[in-house]
Order: structure tokens, then sequence, then C-alpha cells
């Protein structure tokens, strides 16, 4: 029903910035918030980032704020997640996942109903 693909992801030493793009396809339009989540080794998934389609609400996980940005171009149905000052830390597997209307926009993974394969990001010290 929605297709999700990521890019962008790369190497980039620590101070660096990469840019995230999330595609949706499909009945994207049916859904009511993006988000990014990310999953390092041996950690479990962690919200990221989402934002609301419609109204451009946005949430930040306390790690990224001020340095990521999320935003979305309805016309194109993506999502973007810019990533400036980045640190090792932020070295992740980064998904994009779209979430229906039911519950409002949510930080935690259940919440959200389509994932993409995700991209990897490499941030070296």
């Amino acid at each position: 029903q929605v297709q999700l693909v990521e890019s962008g992801g790369g190497v980039v030493q620590a101070g660096g910035s990469l840019r995230l793009s999330c595609a949706a396809s499909g009945r994207a339009f049916s859904t009511y918030a993006m988000g990014w989540f990310r999953q390092a080794p041996g950690k479990d998934r962690e919200f990221v980032a989402a934002i609301t389609w419609s109204s451009g609400i946005t949430r930040y996980a306390d790690s990224v704020r001020g340095r990521f940005t999320i935003s979305r171009d309805n016309a194109k149905n993506t999502v973007y997640l810019q990533m400036n000052s980045l640190k090792p830390e932020d070295t992740a597997v980064y998904s994009c996942a779209a979430k229906a209307p039911l519950g409002g926009l949510v930080t935690y993974p259940g919440g959200y109903n389509y994932w993409g394969q995700g991209t990897q990001v490499t941030v070296s010290s």
C-alpha cells in the first residue's frame, strides 16, 4: 500500500553533514506523518524525528535537536532529514516510516505502519 525508499546515507567525518531522503509511493497521501528512526549495532531502534504531512508539526529526539532538521515536500511525497554537526554516536542504520492518522504524532517505532529498508550512516572520529 505504501512503499518507502531511503537514500543519502554514507560515510562522513565528525562535524560533517548529510541529507537523507525518503521517497514515498503508493497510498502515501493517506498517511498522517513520517518519522526517522535509527538503529546502531547492539542497540534498539530509537526515534530521531517526525513530521506531519498536513501541518508540518515536528518532533525531535533530544540527542539530535538543534543539529538535525526534518522537512517534507508534499508534492513529491518526500521527506528529508538534514543532519549537521554529525557525531560518531550518530552512526546507525536510518529508516523512514509512515504512520496512519489514528493516535496522532508519536515517537515509538510500534506506532508506525510502513517502513523503508534503511540507509547506513557512518560518522568517523
